[in-house]
């Protein structure tokens, strides 16, 4: 199954979701037989978890128009980029979702291209100071933690947050386990 075809199913699947908690919403999709442990997929699945929770949560955005921009965006990152490029794709994925609620672009003058940099470099330096290797869950729930404390303080809406207990260190073999803040 390519990308795109996962992209597609994420965000068949993830319309269906309600609540206002990205991670719940994150795991539910998750558990499904087309997410792979590690892979691609998060840089859509993340940053869509976000936009739904915002949405459910009563943000003014087109959600069909925002997840649609959102694949065309993480379609653009490529696998494996947090060791390859020295960033996150969890982390893109969340900051490509606050672009498309403030509507940033690159030539944006109103403060948000510059607060989206700030989320960006304060979720990056605590994935850098777990170190890896690569656990795309793990990472996901730290753009998540990072993303939400964004949400919230930023707009008039209130995005829940839960502190996951990893339910998938059986099937990641490059588990950091005591050194992951998600591990039970």
């Amino acid at each position: 199954m390519t990308v795109r075809e996962k992209a597609e199913l994420i965000a068949k699947d993830i319309k269906k979701e309600q609540g206002t908690n990205p991670v719940l919403i994150f795991k539910n999709i998750a558990e499904k037989e087309y997410v792979s442990i590690h892979g691609p997929e998060h840089h859509i699945l993340d940053g869509a978890s976000l936009l739904v929770a915002y949405n459910n949560a009563g943000g003014e955005i087109d959600i069909d128009q925002a997840l649609d921009r959102l694949i065309s965006e993480g379609l653009r990152m490529p696998g494996a980029m947090c060791g390859l490029w020295g960033i996150c794709g969890a982390i893109t994925s969340i900051g490509a979702a606050l672009a498309i609620i403030d509507g940033t672009s690159p030539l944006s003058t109103d403060g948000t291209w510059g607060n989206h940099m700030k989320f960006t470099s304060k979720a990056i330096g605590e994935l850098g100071a777990i170190n890896g290797p690569r656990c795309c869950k793990r990472d996901a729930m730290i753009a998540f933690k990072n993303g939400i404390d964004y949400v919230n303080d930023h707009y008039d809406v209130i995005l829940q947050y839960e502190q996951m207990k990893c339910e998938f260190t059986e099937r990641n073999e490059q588990c950091i386990k005591e050194r992951c803040p998600f591990h039970e």
